[in-house]
This record gives structure tokens, sequence and C-alpha cells, in this order.
């Protein structure tokens, strides 16, 4: 039997979840906010007794100030610590995947948790803010990710051998619908079904199965650093519009233009400005 966590528990693996520079802020504020009332002197003790229900809620938030100020920063911090944890466990995943010569068995020996980590720590690669969701099985969501003011939900399925159907990406329009993202993922270490892929037809909606996913780490390995790509003899690429840096030729992986040539910032992610790249351009 399973043994049930605690709120403290609860509420650290809830934090932990957010960025662990979030939680730092979070400890600092919620020790300033709660010292304040914790320190602040209590009232005159009352001589009426149609006073005491005041007094005794006046005397009761301090008091349950004086403990939180040491409660929830450490909750906030024990929350930072397991982020970064989390955070650099991924990075070595994504690592890993990178470096290994056989994508499809190292992806599918993973735990599904750890499926969802390397994930995310593909698109943080790709320059998107992502957030988890709280772990577990068929949640709905499992990542959610950023890029300016738009928000993509992204449905990870670490299924080795049945095939993604159609319910799971209705779900995931769904929520997309309901909650107002831009676009979503469904990703695959498996296969998707006909049905779910006719139904994706004309929704921004991304289904990416085993060998799609394995071409794409594959391409993250072999991809040149922004920096190095650019020529600095030639001056035939042109400087970014926004930021002035020289632009480079890239391949779009992905959506209707995938296999496309454009110019990109090469102080991509932080400049995200792009340009049509002509034939008559020189590389």
């Amino acid at each position: 039997m399973t043994k049930r966590k605690s709120d403290v528990e609860d509420m650290i693996e809830l934090a932990a979840k957010m960025p662990w520079w979030i939680n730092i802020i979070l400890a600092v504020g919620s020790y300033l906010i709660l010292h304040h009332y914790a320190t602040r002197p209590n009232p005159p003790t009352p001589t009426e007794m149609n006073q005491l229900g005041d007094y005794t809620v006046s005397v009761f938030w301090p008091t349950l100030a004086m403990f939180g100020q040491y409660l929830m920063p450490f909750i906030f911090t024990l929350a930072a610590i397991g982020s970064l944890i989390k955070r650099v466990r991924s990075q070595r995943l994504l690592q890993r995947i990178e470096q290994t010569q056989n994508y499809a068995t190292e992806i599918r020996s993973m735990t599904w948790q750890d499926f969802e980590r390397l994930i995310g720590a593909y698109f943080r690669q790709q320059g998107y803010r992502v957030s988890e969701t709280a772990e577990g099985a068929d949640g709905g969501i499992d990542l959610i990710l950023r890029q300016g003011t738009e928000k993509y939900f992204v449905q990870c399925k670490h299924w080795k051998a049945q095939k993604i159907g159609v319910n799971i990406v209705r779900e995931l329009y769904g929520v997309m619908s309901a909650q107002g993202a831009s676009g979503g993922f469904v990703i695959t270490s498996g296969t998707f079904t006909a049905d779910a892929r006719k139904y994706v037809h004309g929704l921004n909606i991304e289904l990416i199965d085993g060998i799609a996913l394995q071409h794409l780490f594959a391409q993250a390995k072999s991809a040149i650093p922004a920096e190095m790509a650019v020529d600095k003899a030639s001056s035939s690429a042109p400087r970014c519009p926004a930021c002035g840096n020289p632009m480079v030729k890239r391949i779009a992986r992905q959506g209707k233009h995938a296999g496309e040539s454009f110019w990109g910032c090469s102080a991509y992610p932080k400049c995200k400005t792009i340009l049509p790249f002509s034939t008559t351009d020189t590389p």
C-alpha cells in the first residue's frame, strides 16, 4: 500500500514544478510578509466579554505567521532545490540522447517520467519556457510551453506498443480550446493511428511519433551553433533588423514550410527575428 504524502510534501512537490528562481523569490517574499505580521504587537487584553472574539482573531493570525515565517520559506527553498535538480537531470537526459547511436532503444528504455523530462529539455533548447503539470498518467496535458504571449500544450505518451488513437488527440484539442492555447503537440515513442492523423488536419496540433522524434534529436545533435554558423568573411548574410546581429541560413523543421530555407537571427533564442531566404541569396 502506497504511503500517503503529507500536506507539506504535496506543497513541495507542487511548488517544485515552478522554475527554481520563482521559488527563491517566494521564499524571500513569504518570510518578509509573514515576519511583518509575526512581530506586530498584540492588542491589549479585552476588558469586556463582547471583545473576546475580536481579540482571539487578532492574536491568532500573528501566532500563525510566527510559525509560517519559517515553514513557508523552508517549503519554497526545498522546492527550488528540487526544481533545479530536475532541470539538471533533464539536461543530462537530453545530452545522453544526443550522444547515443541508437535513439529508439535509449528512448524506449526510459521511464515515462524521464520521457516527459526529456521532451521538456528539448523544447527549452528550442527557446520555449517550459512548465510541468501535475505528474500522473493521462492528466490531459503534461507540459505547458510559452513563447512570447503564446501558449502551447504538450501531451507525452511513452507507449511502447499501443498506437495513439484519436481520443487522446481530441482530448488535447478540447483542453486547448477551453484554455485558449495557440497550439499543441502529442509526442509518443510509438505511433499514431490513421484516424488520429486525419483528425489534426486543419488544426494547430503536431503529432510526433517515435521515428519523427529520433529525427528531431538527430537534427539537434548535428545542428551547428548559431555563432559558429556565421560566415564572418561574407557580407552576403543580412543583418537582423531588430538587433543588428548577422542572420544565419536555417532550415524549417516543422509546419507547412518544413524543408524550406530562411534567415534566422544568430542571437536566437534571445532574438527570434526571421527573414525570407531567396534562392538568389548566397548562403
